[in-house]
């Protein structure tokens, strides 16, 4: 087998350069997100130093990132307490809807695009980046904090409007009939409201199976599961993201911790490649002509997305602190941005150019600005999660009197 000596040199090059950028982000206790997006725009198509040979390997690692972001996300819940949070969410998700789904349409329509083309702008500025998002949250030791669940909620329910909303998309963008796309939103609808079922009825025996005593079996039976119904979620235009949501959702107990143990290094590692691909999907060249609008409709719908989660915090009993850190951590868009590039901008390039400069804009300020938000001291019992910065993992069990879970006993912060 030859080996491919350009591809192991750019990717030996790529991970030094990530691990420079992940000691200068701690050494200022900031989050290396936005440096992974900017890092990926030298090295992308028009950059300073282009990497062909490695492309193809970071743009799979790239969905691999996000799969497991979102598995790891889905361990720290169970099915029955995430299905309640999203209960008392129901209207953040209008709010949120509202807020941030219209300015798009309303862009759309000035820019004079089509039905597709206003469809398309008016999911690009409604729904958060969750990759980004979840790598947030950990990163700033927040999982245990009030206002969590409700940020948690409002992406995981933005995550199930996708579901609906892709086939519809793309449905309209090949000009199909209304009853195609009724007959699309319905089947993804179905598919999701039977995975969540199945996932609170028979997730033990998932938990059972994917849980054997070998860590080596841990990891490869977990992350084949996952990868699976990654890809039959796919199949249905759901996203693989929630599909691996629902994964993480089905294991509890020591099932999850084992499997946070397991994947946390993995996870680390292609979730820094997740990053890089976005940030190597934009073109700089081609940015600029959409500079001024994206900025005025990323200015616009940041501010929308602070109001989303001032309110949804709100309703999980957060101050004004909290309910400011939840508005600001879902300022970023990203992944599911680029899905609808690729479904709506191939016959419209002023909307590539305008979404792609709208999501890296945001994919970068929005990390700035969730860590400029005010904060306080970590209760003494959310010390665990200092022992290795930037992991989402729990702390592990010991033979001490165990303590509440903060995510779930709603410890106030803010």
């Amino acid at each position: 087998m030859r080996t491919p000596i350009a591809l192991l040199l750019e990717l030996g090059i790529i991970l030094t350069a990530l691990s420079l950028i992940v000691a200068g982000a701690r050494r200022f206790a900031l989050t290396p997100v936005p440096l992974y997006l900017l890092a990926g725009l030298a090295l992308g198509d028009g950059g300073i130093a282009p990497v062909p040979a490695a492309r193809e390997f970071v743009d799979t690692g790239a969905t691999l990132g996000l799969i497991l972001l979102l598995l790891t996300l889905g361990l720290d819940f169970t099915a029955r307490e995430f299905t309640a949070s999203l209960r008392r969410h129901r209207s953040s998700a209008v709010v949120d809807l509202v807020l941030n789904a219209i300015p798009g349409a309303v862009a759309g329509w000035l820019f004079g695009l089509d039905a597709a083309g206003v469809l398309a702008l008016a999911g690009a500025t409604y729904v958060s980046s969750s990759g980004i998002i979840a790598r947030l949250l950990g990163d700033l030791r927040r999982l245990g904090n009030r206002e969590t669940p409700a940020v948690l909620s409002v992406l995981v329910l933005e995550d199930f409007a996708m579901a609906a909303y892709l086939p519809l998309l793309a449905v309209v963008t090949a000009g199909g009939s209304w009853w195609e796309a009724l007959l699309a939103v319905l089947a993804a609808t179905a598919v999701v409201g039977a995975a969540v079922g199945a996932s609170s009825r028979w997730g033990h025996h998932v938990g059972r199976v994917l849980s054997p005593a070998d860590a080596e079996q841990v990891l490869l039976r977990l992350l084949g599961f996952t990868l699976v119904i990654a890809a039959l979620a796919e199949m249905v235009h759901v996203s693989a993201a929630v599909g691996a949501f629902l994964v993480g959702l089905t294991l509890t107990g020591a099932a999850a911790e084992r499997a946070r143990t397991v994947l946390g290094p993995l996870r680390d590692l292609f979730a820094a490649v997740f990053f890089l691909a976005l940030g190597m999907s934009a073109d700089p060249g081609h940015l600029l002509p959409a500079l001024p609008a994206a900025a005025v409709l990323a200015l616009i719908t940041a501010i929308t997305k602070v109001a989303t989660g001032w309110y949804a915090a709100g309703r999980e009993g957060a101050g004004r602190r909290g309910r400011l850190r939840a508005g600001t951590a879902l300022v970023a868009r990203g992944e599911f941005s680029v899905v609808v590039i690729g479904l709506a901008a191939t016959a419209q390039d002023r909307l590539a150019a305008l979404v792609t400069c709208y999501v890296i804009l945001l994919a970068v300020c929005g990390p700035v600005l969730a860590r400029l938000a005010p904060t306080r001291g970590v209760p003494s019992r959310m010390r665990a999660f200092d022992r290795a910065p930037g992991m989402l993992d729990k702390p592990r069990p010991s033979t001490a009197a165990p303590t509440p879970d903060p995510a779930r006993s709603g410890v106030r912060s803010g």
